[in-house]
């Protein structure tokens, strides 16, 4: 019987009459299938349609419950154990396309699930995923490229006896985002200061020694700042290359990857060092060198190796940030300080030197916004470092003190304006500026940092630091009293000029009167 039906099973019976054929012969005259799985799970072969085969030739899943009686139990059972077989091994070796299968077959995993998962529960479910991913504030969404970083890639790639090669890696010791942001604040001061040979439109005030003095006094500032910050900031990496090889932020510093030697680092840092002093001793006054030296000192000596003693570091580190705009203030008041009134304490503590500590008092407040929300976001690899931060030692207080110092922005700001450093335009750029800020501090407070609220904060102290120094130059108080008495004429003299116009007609025809008589 074998023999007669092997060749040609289609013609001794109609195709759905299994009850004329045994299992043994259709198995044997079946062809074989690459994959067993297919058999069972394909939605073809489980329906009787083939692919090329029609529909009237197709075989019934009836076929094996009609011979039940007929197989034997070793049969039966051998055939759905080497089934279970086949499905167990290609489920193991590609458990993505089993785990594909199981979703898509609405039968294995019930009503709820991905086919069966409507549009709207699917957009729901991509949002909870997305904010879930947001809330764990990715570091690389958040901190900009470091130049140090940067400089430090730039330079392993080149040539070793390359003099771009050494440029790029002593330049990336200096923290080249940093000293700039230092010489803005410092220059920055400077121009406000409340003189007319300083950022002046009406060139007739002043005469022509006192503008090219003014600007003599700009470039010794601007060089002797940045070159003191860079000494600031090499010792600052010459202390904790072991530290910073722990965190990402700063692994690809100079030092921690070997582009320069300990040695040539400590003799740049004293170099820097001289020559900034030097220039802001001679170029300036001797006020303005020693703030810059007491910098030097507090950045390097006090604040690097408190980092990983107490959390009060980052408010010493805000005093460090609020020294460079008071150089610049005193800078400017050495220009105009007569012989007995220029020591250090006419320049620091008289009245006169109230604009530079507000301007000192807007930089030490807006570390603590911009500072806490960076931390924020790597507070995880400061604990690995061993960093005593406020983001990992007590959170909420990192936040509390992020939104405090963002509320004081206001009466600082509104400061300036009172003791006539800028006009009333400053209060409504700085009032919006703050008012940002300090509702990011407040959302990045409410969250703890959460749902995207550490990056708001973070971006609104880079932009609000800028908007408050330049709008305090644009609107410095007298700044356009030039293009007004230009474009609109000189006025009336005053009260006092018509007086000492009628005593000197009157004192010119005295002696005619006096001859008359």
């Amino acid at each position: 019987m074998v023999f007669l039906l092997h060749p040609s099973l289609r013609r001794l019976a109609p195709p759905r009459d299994p009850s004329r054929i045994c299992s043994q012969c259709l198995l044997r005259a079946r062809p074989h299938r690459p994959t067993v799985r297919s058999f069972l799970s394909s939605s073809r072969w489980s329906s009787g349609v083939g692919p090329s085969q029609p529909a009237a030739s197709t075989l019934n899943k009836s076929y094996f419950s009609s011979n039940r009686d007929n197989d034997g139990a070793s049969t039966k059972d051998g055939l759905l154990a080497s089934l279970s077989a086949a499905n167990a091994a290609r489920e193991s070796s590609n458990p993505a396309s089993s785990r594909t299968a199981e979703t898509t077959d609405g039968s294995a995993n019930g009503p709820d699930t991905a086919a069966a998962e409507l549009p709207h529960r699917r957009r729901k479910r991509l949002k909870e995923e997305e904010s879930a991913r947001q809330g764990q504030d990715d570091p690389d969404h958040v901190i900009p490229p470091d130049a140090s970083a940067q400089l430090s890639n730039l330079s392993s790639a080149l040539p070793k006896s390359s003099l771009r090669r050494n440029m790029a890696a002593y330049l990336a010791l200096t923290k080249p985002r940093l000293s700039i942001l230092i010489v803005l604040t410092t220059t920055s001061a400077y121009g406000m200061y409340p003189i007319s040979s300083l950022l002046t439109l009406d060139p007739s005030i002043a005469p022509l020694p006192t503008l090219s003095t003014s600007t003599l006094t700009f470039l010794y500032l601007t060089a002797g700042t940045f070159l003191s910050s860079c000494s600031a900031n090499t010792l600052n990496m010459i202390f904790e290359p072991k530290y910073d090889a722990l965190m990402s932020r700063t692994r690809n510093r100079p030092l921690v990857r070997g582009l320069i030697s300990r040695r040539a680092a400590v003799v740049f840092a004293i170099a820097t060092a001289l020559a900034g002093l030097g220039l802001l001793y001679l170029g300036t006054n001797p006020t303005v060198a020693a703030l810059s030296a007491s910098n030097i000192f507090l950045y390097a000596f006090v604040y690097t190796p408190l980092k990983r003693l107490h959390v009060i570091n980052t408010w010493v580190g805000a005093i460090v940030g609020g020294i460079p705009p008071l150089m610049g203030w005193v800078a400017a008041a050495g220009q105009t300080a007569t012989p007995g009134h220029d020591t250090w304490r006419d320049m620091l503590f008289s009245e006169d030197s109230i604009g530079g500590w507000l301007l000192g008092g807007i930089l030490f407040a807006w570390q603590f916004p911009h500072f806490n929300a960076l931390s924020h976001t790597i507070r995880d690899e400061y604990r690995a470092a061993g960093y005593k931060m406020l983001c990992w030692t007590n959170p909420a207080r990192n936040a509390r003190v992020a939104l405090r110092y963002s509320v004081l922005m206001f009466p600082i700001s509104i400061g300036l304006w009172w003791v006539g450093v800028v006009g009333h335009g400053f209060l409504v750029g700085s009032s919006v500026a703050n008012g940002w800020l300090v509702k990011e501090a407040y959302h990045f407070w409410k969250h703890q940092g959460a749902h995207g609220t550490a990056r708001g904060l973070f971006w609104a102290s880079i932009w609000q630091l800028p908007i408050l120094l330049v709008g305090g130059l644009a609107t410095k108080k007298g700044l356009w009293d030039g293009v007004w008495r230009s474009a609109f004429g000189q006025g009336e003299p005053d009260e006092d000029e018509d007086e000492y116009l009628y005593y000197d007609d009157e004192e010119e025809q005295s002696p005619t009167v006096a001859s008359a008589a």
